[in-house]
């Protein structure tokens, strides 16, 4: 039997074998359980493989997969950071930090395997709560645009409590190191779709199987040698509404400016809710622009409320698109993806698509701006509207005002 124990005490009472099963099985089956007090010892089993139909749910994934995470000590991913230095440390976070490392492998003539190692800060209840969703989420989902859990480590010892998770190396980052940091290459626009046509298929696959990601956004995709896009960080995934329930109600957290607004405004969580986070990075993919940028005008820095000013089927929406691409752009294909992101974005959930449909949507797109003629049509377009900027001026009202949208 694989168990995970997260304790909250460094001595903790002895307690009933078979009732600790018991309570094993009953978390295995909830996502990311609350942890009600510090004495409280939390386990989750994941049971042998069985022979099942193709999974439906989340749950279905608890009972067929057998979690054959790799079980760390500190000791290991000490070694293999060289003591978490910072010179390996390649990424931070609001719960920990990331590191580098190297893992020897179980072939002495193989090199070691290059990992990435988030070591969780040891202060907060929420971060321990974090560790343990993303190792029972990421031990039983599987997708190639999802990425792997290699292996945690769950230690309390002299040290206070440490909790670890190893994940495949990701060399290329994130998409959003690639869309916004200053120096770094530009993304060509077949490639930018390409990426966020791969992000589109690991959300709907994670929609399939039940599980609402809620932390969609442009810093958690990220990129492999040949920059395939993988969601990562699965710390505020929880399980789809079960039954006849519409929504799951949860605790308002994720990231400003990406968050849909009727969880914002109620915490009531669907999965409709990812596809509104979705079409905020397709705006991104578009603009080139983070969601909330405080170094612009006022009029600008709000990434949602600057593009009304430039619809999609207005002349002016090519002011919109990213100036890194220099024009070499399918301009039909942008409007196309510009027409998804309003649709994803849409204030009645509703009538959002689906992540299935979006899928879809993306994929065609991609085919007519295969067969666009783009370099000439988005220069063109482009030099169009700058000759009637000239002529009459700024546009009234364009500098001010906008519809809100709540992140």
């Amino acid at each position: 039997m694989n168990c995970l124990f997260l304790f909250k005490s460094k001595k903790p009472k002895p307690r009933d074998q078979h009732k600790d099963k018991r309570k094993g099985k009953e978390i295995a089956r909830n996502s990311a359980p609350e942890l009600r007090n510090q004495s409280e010892t939390l386990s989750f089993n994941l049971q042998t493989p069985r022979s099942l139909p193709s999974p439906r749910s989340i749950r279905d994934l608890y009972t067929e997969r057998e979690n054959n995470l790799r079980v760390f000590t500190y000791e290991e991913l000490s070694e293999a950071t060289n003591g978490f230095s910072r010179k390996l440390k390649i990424g931070e976070g609001g719960f920990g930090s990331v590191y580098k490392g190297k893992i020897p492998t179980t072939e002495d003539s193989d090199p070691p395997l290059v990992v990435a190692i988030k070591k969780l800060n040891q202060q907060g209840l929420q971060g321990h709560k974090q560790w343990l969703a993303e190792v029972q989420f990421l031990g039983v989902v599987n997708h190639q645009n999802v990425v792997k859990l290699l292996g945690y480590c769950s230690d309390d010892g002299e040290r206070g409590i440490e909790r670890l998770l190893v994940y495949e190396f990701m060399s290329n980052r994130s998409l959003e190191d690639h869309l916004f940091t200053r120096g770094s290459h530009t993304l060509p626009w077949k490639q930018r779709l390409e990426i966020i046509l791969g992000a589109a298929e690991g959300l709907a696959y994670l929609h399939e199987v039940q599980v609402i990601y809620r932390d969609f956004k442009s810093s958690n995709v990220l990129l492999n040698d040949e920059f395939c896009p993988k969601l990562s960080d699965f710390g505020l995934a929880r399980e789809g509404p079960q039954g006849d329930n519409t929504h799951v109600t949860t605790a308002r957290v994720g990231t400003h400016g990406y968050a849909a607004p009727e969880y914002v405004q109620t915490g009531h969580l669907r999965m409709k809710s990812d596809v509104y986070s979705f079409g905020v990075v397709l705006y991104e993919i578009i603009t080139g622009r983070r969601t909330i940028e405080r170094s612009k005008p006022a009029a600008e820095q709000r990434l949602l409320e600057w593009i009304k000013e430039y619809p999609a089927d207005s002349q002016r929406f090519s002011i919109i698109v990213d100036s890194r691409l220099r024009n070499d752009y399918p301009a039909g294909g942008a409007r196309s993806l510009a027409k998804l992101a309003d649709l994803c974005l849409k204030k009645n959930e509703k009538e959002r698509p689906t992540m299935e449909i979006v899928v879809e949507r993306l994929k065609k797109i991609i085919e007519e701006s295969d067969s666009e003629a783009y370099s000439t049509s988005a220069s063109k377009e482009s030099g169009q509207v700058r000759r009637k900027s000239r002529v009459a001026g700024p546009v009234k009202g364009s500098s001010r005002g906008g519809v809100s949208v709540r992140g």
